[in-house]
């Protein structure tokens, strides 16, 4: 079942296609087409770019999620860290590994200076 996209879906998308595509040029649209870019005037979820969708859409793991999931959008969550946003899974709190130990590291530091003083 398709959806219409949403504002913010649909500027992501556009800055993805203008600044990640290969095949993208301002000036000529899209190169293996030779016409304008199918992904720039898209309105709905449903049929993707195959480059799109296997090249530059894993660069953004909450659009790929939102795109590429059956029913409503996913309920996104804001990294408290680096301010990302990323599907909720579970009771995940940060979006990647580096995140989650950069919050161990600073909870640690405070930990450490209570302890001292």
């Amino acid at each position: 079942m398709s959806r219409e996209l949403t504002r913010e879906e649909k500027a992501t998308i556009r800055r993805l296609v203008v600044s990640l595509c290969a095949n993208y040029d301002r000036e000529y649209g899209c190169l293996p087409l030779d016409c304008e870019c199918y992904m720039l005037g898209k309105c709905w979820t449903g049929a993707l770019c195959r480059y799109f969708r296997e090249a530059v859409l894993p660069t953004d793991p909450a659009l790929q999620a939102a795109l590429c999931s059956e029913g409503p959008a996913p309920e996104m969550r804001l990294c408290p860290i680096c301010g990302r946003a990323f599907v909720l899974q579970g009771r995940r709190a940060y979006c990647s590994e580096a995140c989650s130990g950069a919050a161990r590291r600073k909870r640690q530091r405070e930990y450490m200076r209570k302890n001292r003083g």
